[in-house]
């Protein structure tokens, strides 16, 4: 087990190094085709936050009193998964792949979402939730932070782009029905397979019948 976490904290900092580095890249040569009209200064101002959420909930979660004796390891998996959709999104788009490849910006939303609801549920399991309710609450949180990214994705970069806006609407079912697949994934994934991971997961206690 020890191995294992030590390997998933080195690809967790090798993550938020390349998502750094792609970041730079897109700074140093906004001019290049893929970067263009896909809202690239609201990425470069948001994106490197993925890599902050996580170390800095960790820092207060862990200074509260009750929380400093049972707060455990770092938990580098729920890290990395906040990072991971930000880090591919923008792998794609310095590699040109959304343009280039007809089929990747739907199979991204599928991929993208699977990790960013799994930090979510991984927390959850922390709690005292069976895997039903962990379930759940994370396919909800996957679908309505997809209708936000959406809605920003409309107000960015499609509502004044007359090449994106003609097919707005077909996309926008597609990407939702692809980013919903991807939660209910994550969500299966963090109730099942990942649920003993390291010990954490702890289910509801029961009242005794009487």
């Amino acid at each position: 087990m020890l191995d294992w976490m030590m390997a998933i904290a080195r690809i967790n900092i090798f993550a938020k190094a390349a998502l750094i580095a792609l970041l730079v890249h897109g700074v140093a040569f906004p001019e290049l085709e893929q970067y263009q009209g896909k809202g690239m200064g609201w990425r470069l101002l948001f994106y490197p936050l993925s890599a902050l959420i996580v170390p800095v909930g960790w820092y207060f979660w862990t200074r509260l009193p009750a929380r400093r004796a049972t707060a455990g390891a770092y938990p580098h998996l729920i890290d990395l998964c906040v990072v991971a959709p930000f880090l591919i999104d923008t792998a794609g788009n310095a590699a040109n792949l959304y343009d280039s490849v007809e089929w990747w910006d739907d199979a991204m939303h599928v991929v993208t979402w699977i990790p960013w609801v799994m930090a979510v549920g991984l927390g959850l399991r922390r709690l005292p939730l069976g895997r039903l309710n962990v379930a759940a609450l994370t396919v909800g949180f996957g679908a309505v932070t997809h209708i936000i990214w959406e809605v920003l994705e409309y107000l960015t970069f499609i509502r004044k782009n007359p090449n994106e806006s003609a097919t707005a609407y077909e996309d926008t079912i597609g990407d939702l029905v692809a980013s919903l697949t991807g939660s209910f994934i994550g969500a299966i994934l963090v109730a099942t397979v990942l649920w003993d991971l390291g010990g954490q997961a702890t289910e509801p206690a029961v009242e005794p019948a009487t």
